[in-house]
């Protein structure tokens, strides 16, 4: 995380305005892309949105929709685990909301609560967390030997930016409702976050499931880095519409008579 500058724009060539064209082209492409995939049925994409509060993870979640059909999303905000959850392994909630073939699944939020803010607040000991990483690998493996392809972002903020957003939220009355309290109180945790979200990336990046680190003090720059790496992902997958074997000429005379 320290090598990443939350104000960087890397890839960007050109002014932010071509990029933010270049997007709104692409996104008949995510569309057709992703409609490929629901037809195919072969195949999921999960998508793994995480970051510090205020990072854009909600505003990340609308602009990706925004480029696919609703019907073939599936969008889970993991929130505190609840006593039902707690009485399970810190995967089987997640297992639970894992996209069927031909979806795209979107983690707001995801399993690396359980070694973020775990770790930051010791809610679970050591050698506890250091089973999880192994776990997760394990898992995410595993999603991709089954036909899941997983990828993993992180909206990296600074310090400053986060406090700028804050205090837009109490500024603004139409953003009020957003604003939580103990958001301030975890900013006294920051260096013990960027640890753990570093120890975390390290540790859980894999061919077989990467991470990215995405620059997001500029909102625009996230969204175009996202929506890049989005479309990169599927055109590697490049999932095909299925050829039913069908007599055309005699279901066009049905069709006609």
């Amino acid at each position: 995380m320290a090598d990443v500058d939350p104000d960087s724009t890397p890839g960007l060539k050109g002014s932010k305005t071509k990029a933010l064209r270049e997007i709104k082209k692409e996104r008949n492409e995510l569309f057709e892309l992703h409609e490929r995939l629901y037809a195919e049925r072969k195949r999921s994409l999960l998508v793994v949105l995480q970051g510090m509060d205020t990072s854009g993870k909600d505003g990340t979640v609308t602009h990706v929709v925004r480029s696919f059909n609703p019907q073939g999303v599936l969008i889970t905000p993991f929130k505190a685990p609840t006593p039902a959850e707690r009485r399970h392994g810190f995967l089987w909630r997640i297992r639970r909301r894992l996209p069927e073939v031909g979806f795209i699944g979107i983690f707001n939020r995801s399993h690396y609560e359980d070694v973020l803010i775990a770790r930051v607040h010791n809610l679970a000991k050591p050698q506890v967390i250091a089973r999880r990483y192994v776990e997760i690998n394990k898992f995410e493996k595993e999603l991709v030997r089954t036909g899941t392809k997983v990828i993993k972002f992180c909206l990296h903020i600074s310090y400053d930016e986060q406090r700028r957003r804050l205090l837009d939220r109490l500024k603004d009355p139409m953003k009020r409702w957003k604003f939580n309290e103990h958001d301030i109180d975890e900013r006294a945790y920051w260096d013990d976050y960027m640890s753990a979200y570093s120890l975390a990336i390290t540790k859980c990046s894999t061919p077989d499931a990467p991470w990215y680190v995405i620059p997001a003090n500029d909102k625009d720059y996230r969204n175009w880095a996202v929506s890049k790496i989005l479309i990169e992902t599927l055109r590697e997958m490049d999932p095909r519409y299925p050829q039913p074997k069908l007599d055309i000429p005699r279901l066009k005379k049905r069709l006609r008579d």
